[in-house]
């Protein structure tokens, strides 16, 4: 089989290649070229989007002279500010919490990248990762993602909007594998990306760069509406925050709604953080077809940690039992999972 496999210079997707190889499949590293050069200043951390790019691709590409496959690099970096940077500048100035890793796997590493691909006259029958996911088929006969075997390194939760076409078309080889066993490999065959640091984020700078937004004081209120405290940007918040709010008090403040329309964040107790029911836009329908009863489910409202739950999803309105979720944020994307650890559906908070 000819597979392209994502290359980011870094240890997971080096052993996805190698893996491939040791199968007998005739494999061919692709990378994503980001980075463009002037637009923003970056930051000195590893990163998907940072001014370091030029280092990772020379490490993809002498990863893949090692492994005696083809690479080719794709130049994506003006859809990706238009998509990608567009999206989280828009988002943050409404209020909003956004998720760049969603939108970008599901819009540039799955779609944009493997079309480029074979636009340019690259022939492969399926695309792969070094995402520790898995793709399985359930009951009704559809694909979706299910949890890895490393619960600590999932990422299921970044490819909820992946389309069964482009699911059929994926594979994810270190899905049963975990991340020590992957670095062993790495070591055990010698590749330069064994012990290099995984990286954390998809910005390496001050994410107010790409937000390009004057500072814009405004009040920081209670719950009732009392004025606590004065901020120079609501962007620069986000919903849960408890350290950097700048106001203090015989209680820990939390940031419980960014209120953008009156420039205002609103703070209060962490048992005024917790919601039990969100109204979810957006949903993608992945491991079942689309159903307007209720369904009972675990919910991830952000990609660390466990699902939790359960909850009820009905007609796009998730609700808790208890004292409900801690620091729901609009913006941010809730996967729902079923019991056997696989994506029925997810969406943006509403």
């Amino acid at each position: 089989m000819k597979i392209a496999v994502g290359l980011s210079g870094g240890v997971d997707s080096s052993v996805a290649a190698l893996l491939l190889k040791d199968e007998g499949h005739e494999v061919v590293g692709v990378t994503m070229k980001l980075w463009r050069e002037g637009r923003y200043r970056g930051g000195e951390r590893d990163a998907c989007y940072g001014p370091h790019e030029a280092e990772d691709i020379d490490r993809a590409a002498d990863l893949a002279r090692s492994l005696g496959i083809g690479y080719q690099v794709f130049d994506c970096s003006e859809e990706y500010e238009k998509a990608i940077v567009g999206y989280f500048r828009e988002t943050s100035l409404k209020g909003l919490t956004p998720n760049p890793c969603v939108m970008c796997n599901a819009a540039m590493k799955f779609g944009l990248l493997p079309r480029m691909a074979r636009k340019s006259g690259l022939a492969f029958d399926r695309f792969a990762t070094g995402h520790y996911a898995r793709i399985v088929r359930t009951d009704e006969g559809r694909l979706a993602v299910c949890r890895a075997a490393d619960k600590k390194k999932d990422q299921s939760y970044f490819l909820y909007r992946l389309s069964q076409q482009q699911l059929s078309e994926t594979i994810f080889p270190l899905g049963g594998l975990t991340k020590v066993e992957v670095r062993q490999m790495a070591a055990a065959r010698g590749l330069a990306a064994a012990d290099r640091e995984d990286s954390q984020d998809f910005y390496s700078g001050d994410k107010r760069e790409l937000i390009g937004a004057a500072e814009r004081e405004g009040d920081i209120v209670d719950m009732s509406g009392k004025v606590v405290g004065r901020h120079t940007g609501f962007w620069n918040f986000t919903v849960g925050q408890r350290k950097g709010i700048g106001v203090f008090g015989p209680e820990p403040h939390y940031v419980i709604r960014l209120d953008a329309c009156h420039n205002r964040v609103v703070v209060g107790s962490r048992k005024e953080a917790f919601a039990t029911a969100f109204r979810v836009a957006d949903l993608r329908w992945m491991g079942a077809c689309e159903r307007t009863d209720a369904i009972v489910c675990r919910v991830k409202i952000r990609s660390t940690g466990d699902p939790m739950g359960p909850v009820a999803l009905r007609q796009g309105v998730c609700t808790a039992e208890g004292d409900g979720l801690f620091g729901v944020a609009p913006g941010q994307s809730a996967v729902f999972y079923d019991a056997d650890d696989r994506i029925v559906c997810g969406g943006i908070i509403a």
